[in-house]
C-alpha cells in the first residue's frame, strides 16, 4: 500500500481513541447506538474512504480531486462558463477561481471571451490538457475499480443508480 501524499492528509481518518482500542482487543464488539440508525454517519465513513483512495490514486498525476471534477465537466461541456461548472461540481465560485488558475498555470485549460457574454469566460481543455486528462481519467477508472472490488458490482450499480437519482 502506498504511503498518503500531501494532498492526502485532509481525508485521513481520525484513530480511535485508546479505550476504544483496548476494548477491541479484549474481543468485546463495540456499540454505535443511535449512530446504527443515522445514514450520515456511514455515508460519512464510506466517503472518507472514498476521498482517501481517489486522492492515493490521484497523486500519481499530480492532481486534486477538486481540478478532476472541473477537469471532467470542462472535457464533456467545452465552452461552458465559469459560473456554470461551478455549480455543476458544487464548488464556490472563488474557489473556483482558484482550481482555474493552477489548470491554466499548468497549461491545461483555457479560458476564452464568451462569444455571448463578453463579461465571462469560456473554458476549454488545451491539447496537452486533453492528453494529461485522458491519463488522468484512467487514474481514476483505477479508483472506481478499487470502489467495485470493495462493495461488488451490484452494489456498486445500485448505489450509483440511487445517488444519481437523489437531488441535492
Amino acid at each position: 500500500m502506498r504511503r498518503p501524499s500531501k494532498l492526502a492528509t485532509k481525508a485521513v481518518a481520525t484513530p480511535l481513541p485508546a479505550a476504544v482500542s483496548e476494548d477491541r482487543r479484549d474481543g468485546r464488539a463495540l456499540k454505535l447506538g443511535e449512530l446504527d440508525e443515522h445514514i450520515g454517519y456511514f455515508a460519512r465513513r464510506f466517503q472518507v474512504w472514498i476521498f482517501q483512495d481517489l486522492i492515493e490514486t490521484l497523486a500519481d498525476a499530480h492532481i486534486r480531486i477538486s481540478h478532476y471534477s472541473v477537469l471532467a465537466v470542462i472535457s464533456a461541456n467545452p465552452g461552458l462558463a465559469q459560473s456554470e461548472i461551478a455549480e455543476m461540481v458544487g464548488i464556490e465560485p472563488a474557489r473556483l477561481v482558484r482550481v482555474l488558475d493552477e489548470l491554466e498555470r499548468r497549461a491545461m485549460i483555457q479560458r476564452m471571451r464568451s462569444a455571448s457574454d463578453r463579461r465571462s469566460h469560456a473554458l476549454f481543455l488545451t491539447t496537452d490538457g486533453q492528453k494529461s486528462f485522458e491519463s488522468i481519467k484512467r487514474l481514476a477508472r483505477r479508483h472506481e475499480d478499487h470502489v467495485i472490488t470493495r462493495i461488488g458490482p451490484a452494489r456498486y450499480k445500485a448505489l450509483i443508480k440511487l445517488l444519481k437519482e437523489i437531488e441535492v
